[in-house]
């Protein structure tokens, strides 16, 4: 498979919008393809997924690790022809240094693919060139190449013409492509982008400018194994039922995979619509997402009588962040209003207008996850913790409950997350 990454100078330069607009542009002319998203965000993969149709996997080599990003990268090979991986602020962001662990750079050295760096060239012309000199040389330092430069918010051909003129005098890496300035912004709210459930993705065809021979021959060929399935499935006969609605939508495409790969089937359900839990579930898996959006219907959800059926009779039950909001005795929204919801733990969840955490997590097992949040948890003194974090949410458990801020990341190394769904 033909892989690039798409990294940019820094966060807001236009990452997501050129990532949309390439996959677009591959779509157009036929040429199949799937995308990855570095770092833990849900979104951004929904929004990739809208236009190719294919579940665009998570790529974090903090998270995740250097072995396991080159294996999800194998696993996905035979989709596609070509694949696009959307980088995470800039290139060498990271929280371990200039380039470490979770940066773009150390994923497209660890999986062995190219960069393709996105620019934006607003207000300048030759700058690029010193700029782009910049990020190639300390990209070589880490092993990785730089194989094309995109440019964003160029005001004509002329301008166009003026920055690949200056990367061609100093023997840089190409122009591939331009996007104009335009007015087509994706949607955002206080968590990120917006669902692309609420709108149509804007048609970038009309901005975006590539020398077509140029853009294929920026994707080199990886070569990755995908994870050998298990001797022996550890939920092997497990029933596993799935909230999956608008309420409750961050899941990453891995965790299902894992849960197939350790012989569970899968089942699903939405307590916006009020749906019960399936008869046949083992046990419960409650994702984050947004519930503060649904709090009305969530408050009348005909859900909660077989939820608690469950959690008194010892169902395994894991809850993820706005899947824990749905377990509290209220949420509270940033209007002040008070919803009921399921009412298994005393705790109140209260929106906030400012961010309430963010980081990567890890517990004592070893399991990694991400915490992100603008809720807090209120009234839950006393609550046996869920988990044995270093750091952030441990969460609370009753029974075989366990609810936390902690959005996790199933993994093949660990025997406890297949503990969380066994009683």
């Amino acid at each position: 498979m033909k892989t690039a990454l798409l990294a940019g100078t820094h966060s807001g330069c236009g990452k997501t919008t050129l990532t949309l607009a390439l996959l677009q542009y591959f779509r157009r002319h036929r040429h199949d393809i799937i995308s990855f998203k570095t770092g833990p965000d849900f979104l951004d993969p929904l929004w990739h997924q809208a236009i190719t149709g294919k579940p665009s996997y998570n790529l974090d080599t903090r998270m995740m690790g250097a072995d396991a990003c080159r294996a999800q990268l194998g696993q996905q090979a035979e989709r596609a022809e070509y694949a696009l991986i959307e980088g995470v602020m800039g290139l060498f962001d990271s929280y371990a240094g200039v380039g470490g662990a979770g940066s773009s750079l150390d994923l497209a050295r660890v999986v062995g693919c190219p960069v393709i760096l996105v620019v934006d060239a607003g207000g300048m012309s030759g700058t690029i060139a010193a700029i782009v000199t910049g990020f190639k040389q300390l990209a070589e330092q880490g092993h990785v190449r730089l194989a094309g430069i995109v440019a964003n918010r160029v005001g004509s051909e002329h301008h166009a013409e003026l920055l690949r003129a200056a990367l061609k005098d100093y023997d840089l890496p190409p122009l591939l492509a331009w996007m104009q300035r335009n007015d087509k912004v994706l949607s955002e709210r206080h968590l990120g982008l917006k669902m692309p459930e609420e709108g149509d993705v804007p048609d970038y065809s009309a901005a975006l400018h590539v020398d077509h021979e140029a853009l294929l021959h920026a994707f080199s060929e990886v070569a990755c194994k995908a994870p050998a399935s298990p001797s022996e499935p550890r939920l092997a006969g497990k029933t596993i039922a799935i909230a999956r609605d608008s309420a409750c939508c961050f899941i990453y495409p891995a965790n299902l995979d894992w849960l197939h790969r350790q012989g569970a089937k899968t089942v699903f359900f939405s307590p916006v619509a009020g749906e019960p839990v399936p008869q046949a579930a083992d046990a419960v898996w409650l994702p984050g997402g947004y519930p503060e959006l649904h709090a009305e219907p969530l408050s009348e959800s005909a859900t909660w009588d077989s939820l608690r059926a469950g959690a008194e009779a010892g169902m395994p039950i894991l809850a993820e962040c706005g899947g824990a909001m749905l377990l509290g005795k209220a949420l509270v929204d940033q209007q002040g209003r008070h919803w009921p919801m399921a009412g298994i733990f005393p705790y109140v969840s209260v929106m906030q207008a400012r961010l309430a955490a963010l980081g990567l997590r890890e517990e004592a097992s070893g399991v990694k996850g991400h915490e992100f949040h603008y809720s807090t948890r209120e009234q839950d003194d006393g609550l046996a913790p869920a988990f044995d974090v270093l750091k952030g949410d441990k969460g609370a458990r009753y029974r075989n409950v366990r609810a936390s801020y902690v959005h996790w990341y199933f993994s093949d190394e660990h025997d406890r997350i297949a503990g969380w769904f066994s009683a």
